[in-house]
């Protein structure tokens, strides 16, 4: 996996470290013969930097019936349309994420209901953990995150402009329990 990299970056989120994080000498690629897999390991202490998946946790405010979806205000995918998520921070549960996510990209408070599902990919960085929610209170609103947000009934979801797989999947697996 680590030869593939090309440049700093691996993904959207994540770039790759060049130093050490616990004694700053240089990293170098070399193949862990127990792992059976090339490493990033440090020259001078032999920590190995590994590159991990950053999780995103988010929700599926239900509205009677109705979803609630925004229109993705910042890169990436600007101008697609997904349910409120982001990154969870340390110190935070994902459930706490989740809720603190949809009040800051939609002005909603919500309170958490059954995991919908976990959704994670070969190819991107990010595993993203999404839960049903019920609307409690708040005021909808936009922010710089969210250029638009809208009440969707089940037959008008937007799946051609669809932000990310797990916007498309955990919709899926959505309706599958209704």
């Amino acid at each position: 996996m680590i030869s593939k990299i090309k440049g700093s970056a691996f993904t959207s989120v994540h770039c790759v470290p060049k130093f050490c994080s616990q004694c700053s000498v240089s990293l170098s690629v070399k193949f862990i013969k127990y792992e059976k897999q090339e490493r990033l390991v440090c020259g001078g202490c032999g920590y190995i930097a590994y590159l991990n998946p950053v999780t995103v946790a988010g929700t599926i405010p239900v509205y009677k019936g109705k979803i609630l979806l925004l229109k993705r205000g910042i890169q990436p995918q600007k101008g697609k349309w997904t349910f409120p998520a982001g990154f969870v921070e340390l110190g935070e549960s994902a459930e706490d994420a989740a809720v603190r996510e949809t009040w800051e990209e939609t002005g909603i408070k919500v309170k958490i209901g059954p995991m919908v599902g976990a959704y994670s990919y070969r190819d991107s960085g990010v595993t993203t953990i999404v839960y049903v929610a019920a609307p409690i209170g708040g005021k909808i609103r936009t922010c710089r995150e969210s250029s638009a947000i809208k009440k969707f009934a089940v037959t008008n979801i937007p799946w051609q402009d669809l932000a990310f797989r797990s916007s498309v999947d955990a919709l899926k697996d959505w309706l599958e329990k209704q």
